[in-house]
Formats: C-alpha cells, sequence, structure tokens
C-alpha cells in the first residue's frame, strides 16, 4: 500500500489475491474499509463509506462476506458482515454492511469457522473479555468457549479445535463437536507453555495453515524466581521523590 494516509488490520482474501484493510486516505477522516491487490496492481478500492472507524478481521470461507469490527459511539464496539458480489472478471462490488451482533458492550475480533457456519469472536458483556461462538449468519444460540478470560479466537483449517490467548497472554486449545445447530465445546487446555508479546488491540498471534505452528513474538523471560503474579503497589509516591531528590 504505497497511498498516504494511515492504513490498519490487513486480512487475505480467501484465494490470496487481495489484501482488505482500514484505512483513512492522505490522514483524513476515519478508519474504512478497503481493497487493494496482492500483485500492487492497480489502485486501492473503497469498500464501505461509514462516519464510524472500521477495521476487517476474516472472511468467510467463500469470499462473499467479510466480517469486521464498527466503533459506535452509543454501542461501543460492533460486529457487521459486508457482502461481496462478483468476481475477478466481472468485477466486484461491495454490499449493503449488515449488523451480526449490536450491544451496549465491546464485541470485537470476529473469525469465521473454516466452514462457514459459526463466527467465533471476544466479547467483555460479563465484565472481562470472554471468547464466544454463534451461528453465521443467525439466528440461533450462543456458546462461552473460553474460561477465566479470553481473546482473539483463531480456528484450526485442518482440525475441530478452537484456539484463543488467555490474560497470562498463553494460547489456549479448544477441541469442539457440531451436533446439528449445537456447538459443544469441551474445556480449554494450555497448547504451550510460551508466553507471547501482547500487540495491545490487535491480534497477537496466527496460525499457520497446516494447523501445527503459531506466528507470534515471544514474550521476554521472567527473570529466574519471579512470580507471574505479584503486585507492586507504591504509596505517597511524591513524599518518596521529594526525599529522593529535594528541591533547592
Amino acid at each position: 500500500m504505497a497511498n498516504p494516509g494511515n492504513h490498519a488490520k490487513p486480512v487475505w482474501t480467501p484465494d490470496s489475491r487481495r489484501i482488505v484493510f482500514g484505512s483513512t486516505p492522505g490522514n483524513q477522516g476515519i478508519l474504512n474499509l478497503y481493497w487493494q491487490r496482492a500483485d500492487g496492481v492497480g489502485e486501492a478500492q473503497r469498500l464501505t463509506d461509514s462516519r464510524y472507524g472500521q477495521v476487517p478481521a476474516s472472511w468467510h470461507p467463500s469470499g462473499r462476506f467479510l466480517a469486521f469490527e464498527e466503533l459506535n459511539p452509543q454501542t461501543n464496539f460492533d460486529l457487521l458482515t459486508l457482502p461481496m458480489e462478483g468476481d475477478e472478471v466481472s468485477g466486484w462490488k461491495a454490499g449493503q454492511p449488515t449488523v451480526f451482533l449490536r450491544s451496549r458492550f465491546n464485541e470485537r475480533e470476529p473469525m469465521f469457522s473454516p466452514d462457514g457456519r459459526w463466527i467465533a469472536y471476544q466479547s467483555d458483556e460479563s465484565g472481562r473479555d470472554e471468547v464466544f461462538v454463534r451461528p453465521f449468519p443467525g439466528p440461533g444460540g450462543k456458546w462461552q468457549i473460553s474460561t477465566g478470560g479470553g481473546v482473539t479466537p483463531t480456528w484450526s483449517r485442518t482440525a475441530r479445535e478452537l484456539f484463543y490467548g488467555s490474560p497470562a497472554q498463553q494460547i489456549m486449545a479448544v477441541p469442539y463437536a457440531v451436533e446439528g445447530p449445537s456447538f459443544r465445546a469441551e474445556k480449554p487446555r494450555l497448547w504451550s507453555e510460551q508466553r507471547y508479546k501482547s500487540r495491545g488491540t490487535f491480534r497477537s498471534f496466527d496460525l499457520h495453515a497446516d494447523g501445527k505452528r503459531f506466528a507470534l513474538a515471544p514474550a521476554a523471560p521472567a527473570p529466574a524466581g519471579a512470580r507471574q503474579d505479584h503486585v507492586t503497589v507504591i504509596l505517597n509516591i511524591f513524599d518518596e521523590l521529594r526525599r529522593i531528590a529535594p528541591t533547592r
């Protein structure tokens, strides 16, 4: 992407021919959705025109729907889908965005399952982020996948497993089964002792297509003997600063 501006959250299309991303061309306005050919031919094309900020998350395996986040001042982060019509020969046309999930809570990271029947996402409706699954396009039930907090849901394409990040910045694995319209998840288990480095609100890891390897930035190892649950609280900080460096 050579055009000036702010660009965020690139996501490949299923056929790897294009990349969709959030963009504010020329540093003007707010993030909306654009896409561009991966070989760099042609200019970026605008897909949405909204007064609210948007970033993409994942494509339906058919390439006909894009799941994305939208930040609405009244309802916080919501989940929407964008239908796409056409093909590479006749040309593509973006349809009208449709709300998949909107509430007063923050819903983020909508990720299509490999078969396109489900969307996994994270929500802070319980007071902290947890991972949930709902059927696409709906309606239907809702199933909580994580326990004790969870972010960044990531589907395996080779096995019926759903991964997510824990508050300790470790990857958890959850085997699951589908029984008719129901989604049944097993108890989460630790996939690796390795901790990853958090990237804030952006994805901190992703799964290789073989379902066996993750790309991530490892967190710096803790000093030997250090406890991971230790918190230091400093009281009367200004009195201490005056003691260390008294003013003249």
